[in-house]
């Protein structure tokens, strides 16, 4: 039986995904009592990554550059990165597999991810019905759900 997984809805924006990956339910990760801070602030502008999909080392890179996150200035005031980085650091993977940092802290990078999605080819991703390895609802409909079984993966054209 699987784990439900809430769901919250942000300023406009139904959060429709929750990247909650096989490995995260397993360590019995996921955003069960995320705090509202990374509700309002990390969903108002991407799926909410579970910190259980990578370790520590990247969480505190990604949270120490958000003036430049990914091209996008995401910064926010010090008592939410105070919060939401207390947080991510008490439910990141522990698991070396999973905790192993990726030289730009993104998840799509770091090694797991890249052995799950070693057959997929780089023009996949640039798709404009993917866009990029971070959008992953566009080939797993059950990832609002955690479920990124692959028998049920469908790459869109």
């Amino acid at each position: 039986m699987k784990t439900p997984f809430p769901c919250w809805r942000t300023t406009g924006v139904a959060l429709a995904l929750l990247l909650c990956a096989g490995v995260t339910r397993a360590q019995g990760g996921g955003l069960q009592g995320a705090p509202a801070a990374f509700t309002a602030e990390c969903t108002s502008c991407h799926i909410g990554y579970a910190p259980a999909l990578t370790g520590e080392v990247n969480w505190r890179g990604i949270m120490a550059g958000l003036d430049k996150h990914f091209g996008v200035d995401a910064s926010i005031d010090d008592k939410a990165r105070q919060t939401i980085s207390a947080w991510l650091m008490a439910h990141a993977s522990k698991d070396s597999r999973y905790a192993k940092s990726s030289a730009d802290f993104r998840i799509s990078t770091s090694a797991w991810f890249v052995r799950q999605h070693d057959e997929v080819g780089s023009k996949v991703w640039k798709r404009a019905s993917i866009k990029s390895a971070a959008n992953c609802g566009a080939c797993h409909s059950g990832a609002a759900r955690g479920d990124f079984d692959e028998d049920s993966v469908k790459i869109p054209q």
